[in-house]
């Protein structure tokens, strides 16, 4: 199934965003689209939408302090015309890449439940399912490494996460797993620059 901008699947989503609503009338308030390119063969997953990030703007990693470092990485491996990403309109464009969410809605304090991550879990599948033969998937954080091999009707046990670690998916595709690229995680330095760029080069070098 294709991304749904009408989806009400999780109660406690939909209420929580109508909250969010009445909070902030100009914020986007409903589920987060994929941004990229259609025909990417680079699928980037990250957790959910930010409160004053995508849940704002209305794109993945727009606005927060996540994408800081996300696309100014993008941009440094050739995979953006720009560095920053400020709005929807701002005139960022992505190359060979998509950048999607295991959850397209945002949850309270950023955590979504096991029930929610399953109800997405659908559009995550069509998304993979849509990627070119010799794709690459980027998982930011072990939600979204769990979640993609749910997507791909893969056991857990036999893809453990790890920051670079690499799984071959299918006879299609290869996963990578990073860090999420969260305040907190770059602010601790558990995750660098350096860390995150070698895990896009890495992905650059599968592609090529």
């Amino acid at each position: 199934m294709g991304f749904d901008p009408a989806c009400r699947r999780c109660r406690r989503l939909v209420s929580f965003l109508g909250e969010v609503r009445k909070a902030h009338p100009d914020y986007h308030s409903a589920p987060v689209a994929p941004f990229g390119d259609k025909k990417a063969r680079l699928l980037i997953v990250g957790l959910a939408p930010g409160m004053h990030g995508a849940n704002a703007t209305g794109r993945p990693f727009t606005g927060d302090h996540a994408g800081i470092l996300l696309y100014q990485t993008l941009y440094e491996t050739g995979f953006s015309n720009r560095a920053t990403s400020s709005s929807a309109n701002d005139g960022l464009r992505l190359r060979d890449c998509r950048i999607t969410n295991a959850v397209k809605c945002l949850p309270p304090q950023n955590k979504p439940v096991g029930a929610e991550v399953n109800n997405c879990n659908g559009y995550l599948a069509h998304e993979l399912a849509g990627l070119p033969e010799d794709g690459v998937v980027i998982a930011l954080g072990s939600i979204a490494h769990q979640a993609v091999l749910k997507a791909m009707g893969l056991r857990q046990k036999a893809h453990p996460f790890s920051h670079g670690g690499e799984h071959r998916l299918d006879d299609r595709l290869h996963l990578i797993d990073s860090y999420h690229c969260s305040r907190y995680n770059t602010q601790t330095r558990r995750l660098t620059p350096e860390m995150f760029s070698a895990v896009f080069r890495r992905a650059k070098a599968l592609l090529a």
